[in-house]
């Protein structure tokens, strides 16, 4: 298969692929692959299965792409190529929540010396390099991060860039519970999906909706959120996206949940759990083990939630999240309080507080914890973050947490 057939067979793909006959752009490609001589344009379908199967969820396929697209790419001889391949790569461990190879790939893309498409790139491994921290827990890191995404995207006037920079920072405001700041991201992600987005994916829109339903639901506005979650849901049906779809699962059960309705919300999480475990998110399931342990402490059922909590603590430790150890070791904490156990009590505790103390989870302005409650926070140009009313009471003289870093030995 020469050049020309090659690029029509491609085109041939992508067409189908957006009429939504997924497998038979699959087999396109799939065909090419075997047959076409041409190296670039071998690279260009290996591209094209690697955004399909990350769409779909299939993620050691994604990867399984990604390791043969860095193979033509180092054929091609040409570090635009390279650059794309190891982003690629990043992506699909990011996918599989193998955070710190995801780190080290992103790394290598950001070392290579390429041209102006690899610059280009450059906002895209800042983004997936701000998910692995965030997975992470390293919060300052990951604000970082998305900061300079955030600064690739309105410097290349690169608006689908710049929405899912807003969908992340939804997420990471999420989880230290700045939840003003946690639905105004996924709203602007909106805003640009409907100023920009008339022949981008449908996938943007979806994914910003759920996003706004997470934050709805933290927000206590319940009607909200399953309005959202409803529309991301659609559309993921519509499109066979199993990702979003475990995602939409795990917030209906969560929100059924905050309605006190136990019962409807147990069939979420588990049809949600069934899905994160088919594609591999490792990071959903703790989230949805979390939201049981919440439902079968509700119900009194105290060493069914323990059984829960051990299974998301292996999955969390195993990912090296932080966060998720902390909100496990606070739910043992208040299970060993009510069952009378002081060993097992105070054990968490300290645990607890060697998380919160690791993650940097306190203001360093008025020393109580980030993340607790809902509270408005503001960052720092070095990332670090502390709550507003602090800051405006206060005023800053240079970061407090820079300044303790700096005079902890051996801290590098």
């Amino acid at each position: 298969m020469g050049q020309d057939q090659t690029k029509q067979q491609i085109e041939k793909g992508l067409h189908l692929y957006q009429s939504n006959q997924i497998e038979k752009a699959l087999r396109v490609w799939t065909r090419v692959l075997e047959k076409s001589a041409d190296p670039a344009g071998r690279f260009r379908v290996l591209g094209c299965l690697i955004t399909a199967h990350a769409e779909m969820g299939r993620y050691k396929d994604m990867l399984k792409f990604a390791v043969v697209q860095i193979d033509t790419a180092r054929e091609l001889e040409d570090p635009d190529y390279l650059t794309e391949s190891y982003l690629n790569l990043a992506r699909s461990n990011e996918k599989l929540c193998e955070f710190q190879k995801t780190i080290s790939y992103c790394k290598t893309c950001l070392n290579m010396q390429g041209t102006t498409v690899s610059l280009k790139l450059n906002g895209q491994v800042s983004l997936s390099m701000g998910n692995a921290f965030l997975g992470l827990s390293i919060f300052q890191k990951a604000l970082e991060c998305f900061e300079k995404a955030l600064r690739y995207a309105h410097n290349n006037d690169d608006k689908m860039l710049e929405c899912r920079v807003c969908c992340s920072l939804g997420n990471f405001y999420t989880q230290i519970k700045d939840y003003e700041k946690a639905l105004f991201f996924p709203c602007k992600a909106v805003e640009l999906v409907n100023d920009y987005g008339k022949d981008w994916s449908l996938k943007y829109r979806a994914m910003s909706q759920y996003h706004m339903a997470v934050a709805y639901r933290k927000l206590g506005r319940l009607a909200d959120a399953m309005d959202c979650c409803e529309e991301s849901m659609k559309i993921a049906l519509q499109h066979g996206d199993r990702p979003l779809q475990a995602l939409c699962l795990l917030c209906f059960a969560d929100i059924h949940r905050s309605r006190k309705d136990i019962q409807t919300a147990f069939p979420r999480y588990d049809s949600s759990m069934s899905i994160m475990t088919e594609i591999g998110n490792r990071l959903g399931l703790v989230q949805v083990l979390l939201g049981m342990t919440k439902c079968w402490m509700m119900q009194k059922e105290l060493d069914k939630a323990l059984e829960s909590i051990e299974k998301a603590q292996e999955l969390a430790e195993g990912l090296g999240n932080k966060l998720g150890l902390l909100k496990l070791h606070c739910l043992c904490e208040r299970i060993y309080r009510t069952k009378g156990q002081q060993r097992e009590l105070r054990d968490h505790v300290v645990k607890f507080h060697e998380c919160v103390e690791e993650m940097e989870l306190y203001c360093g302005m008025c020393g109580e914890s980030i993340g607790e409650k809902n509270n408005q926070l503001q960052a720092l140009p070095c990332s670090h973050f502390f709550h507003l009313k602090c800051l405006q009471t206060n005023g800053t003289r240079g970061c407090p947490n820079c300044r303790r870093s700096s005079v902890k030995p051996g801290y590098v």
